[in-house]
């Protein structure tokens, strides 16, 4: 016998606190990808410029990239050669294991990131950052760490 379960309803406050969550974080994304446009280069290719500037070697294997941006392979790739088209990054074999492809910033993609960096970061401070007090921040930081802990525990489940 299959037992059910009440649903657990959102209150008015809950309600409240989640849809807001859900407005900032489109209108944020969507003001933080605006903002990317002029230097030609979308969130997700400013986040793999991040984490490649940001990596030993200014590279990382393609599959922790993937999981690093929480990408799929097949996305990732496609990504990464529209990157390579612009001469951002380049794929690299990997020595020790055949299958394996690195992403490799190139040159002229660590000095798109050094000059597009301070855009984003004043972008970043204009629509987040500067629009909370100091205690706020620090306040949702507290709120937030549990849910992005609970999160990452749940990456690969099904």
């Amino acid at each position: 016998m299959e037992t059910e379960t009440a649903t657990r309803w959102l209150t008015n406050a809950e309600q409240c606190a989640w849809r807001t969550h859900l407005e900032v974080n489109k209108l944020l994304t969507y003001q933080l990808e605006k903002d990317l446009q002029p230097f030609g280069l979308t969130m997700n290719d400013y986040e793999i410029l991040v984490n490649l500037s940001e990596s030993e070697d200014r590279r990382m294997r393609m599959s922790d990239l993937a999981s690093a941006t929480m990408q799929s392979k097949s996305r990732l790739s496609h990504q990464i050669t529209r990157m390579e088209n612009a001469n951002l990054v380049r794929r690299e074999n990997c020595e020790s294991d055949r299958r394996g492809l690195y992403a490799v910033l190139t040159e002229h993609g660590m000095e798109t990131m050094q000059k597009v960096a301070p855009h984003h970061v004043a972008s970043v401070r204009r629509h987040f950052i500067d629009l909370l007090s100091p205690e706020a921040l620090i306040e949702l930081d507290k709120a937030l760490k549990p849910i992005a802990e609970h999160l990452r525990g749940q990456r690969g489940r099904p």
